[in-house]
């Protein structure tokens, strides 16, 4: 079976049983406890769930629509942001950081093209625009929240597929991305199978503490059987 294959299987998995609170519960318990972006980045419409890999994107600020100087890229209305959308790959989550909140990072056409590529989502660490076509399309996307003014004579992708940082959360290549109405945490590829066993072992065990509590059981109680809340 192929690594695209084992992450179909395993993001279906995660969308029908798993969600952001209980894989954060893990990682907690695991020592990670810093793998929530700030909680300003939220979904754009609150059914909104993305699961997928990261694909990493740096964006910086310019003060000119075409700027000189020594990097070739900074003179490209968008830097590299159209090589870096069309370097999506199916499942893989356009997360991008770096840019001053004054402008959109992401909108319809950018959502068009990702849809396209079967790419799972986006996040960016600022606001996004066209929200009606966005809806539309039905493209996962988080945000903080929706801003109609244009990145293009305000800030360019400056480098993509590398380490970034968000809130102080680290994001590699290839960690996975998973985002709902609570927010959007960040699991680690290097750890992912310990967590998404645990995860999903907890969410079949709350599963039945919800029903021994709706049953009478005191919170108490259940927890000292369980061992969950």
């Amino acid at each position: 079976m192929t690594k695209l294959e084992n992450d179909k299987i395993l993001f279906e998995t995660i969308r029908k049983e798993l969600f952001t609170a209980v894989v954060g519960d893990i990682m907690d318990k695991m020592g990670y406890t810093n793998q929530f972006l700030p909680p300003q980045i939220q979904p754009l419409q609150e059914d909104m769930f993305l699961v997928g890999r990261a694909m990493t994107v740096l964006e910086a600020d310019c003060f000119e629509e075409l700027s000189e100087g020594a990097n070739e890229y900074l003179s490209k209305p968008f830097g590299l942001m159209l090589e870096a959308l069309d370097d999506l790959k199916e499942n893989e989550i356009y997360i991008c950081t770096g840019a001053s909140p004054t402008y959109a990072l992401w909108g319809e056409l950018m959502s068009t093209r990702a849809k396209i590529l079967k790419a799972n989502g986006a996040v960016v660490n600022g606001y996004s625009r066209d929200t009606k076509g966005i809806l539309e399309l039905g493209f996962p996307t988080f945000s903080f929240g929706r801003y109609a003014q244009d990145q293009a004579p305000r800030g360019k992708v400056i480098d993509y597929r590398i380490p970034i940082e968000i809130g102080g959360v680290r994001i590699n290549p290839g960690d996975i991305v998973i985002g709902d109405i609570d927010g959007v945490c960040i699991v680690p590829k290097e750890i992912e199978q310990e967590v998404f066993k645990g995860a999903l072992e907890k969410a079949r065990g709350e599963k039945t503490v919800q029903k021994a509590i709706e049953n009478g059981m005191s919170a108490v109680d259940s927890f000292n059987k369980y061992g969950i809340m």
